[in-house]
């Protein structure tokens, strides 16, 4: 978040075509790693025929993706608690500095009655 403004969150308003964009080259890059990884591997393989490479690299990709997208998933579910646990305690928070707040106001204001009864009486 930029010091002094109010940034939308992801998802909201204008940048939904932007999060879909920047998913999807996020999507091709993993894709393309896992076939390099892929093809790296089989190359260290070289008994290995060229439909047996194939069949290894397609596996191998397909696996990668599932397990990066189980991990994105774990980790947008895990940011998603984290933000309530602390929308929560923000608000905990905010509730007692009012509470403080709202009982120095009173004594400040008990007080000041309290030096103008004084100061009343004193004048008398």
């Amino acid at each position: 978040m930029r010091h002094g403004s109010q940034q939308a969150p992801r998802g909201t308003g204008d940048s939904v075509p932007t999060d879909t964009i920047e998913g999807y080259l996020l999507a091709h890059t993993h894709h393309q790693q896992a076939h390099r990884e892929a093809e790296h591997l089989c190359a260290r393989m070289p008994w290995l025929t060229s439909a047996q490479a194939e069949d290894l690299t397609r596996h191998y990709v397909r696996r990668r993706i599932d397990l990066t997208g189980q991990m994105l998933l774990t980790t947008t579910e895990r940011a998603a608690q984290l933000r309530q646990e602390y929308e929560d305690r923000y608000a905990a928070l905010r509730g007692d500095l009012l509470r403080r707040h709202a009982v120095c106001a009173c004594a400040l204001l008990a007080c000041a009655g309290g030096v103008t009864t004084v100061a009343c009486l004193l004048t008398r």
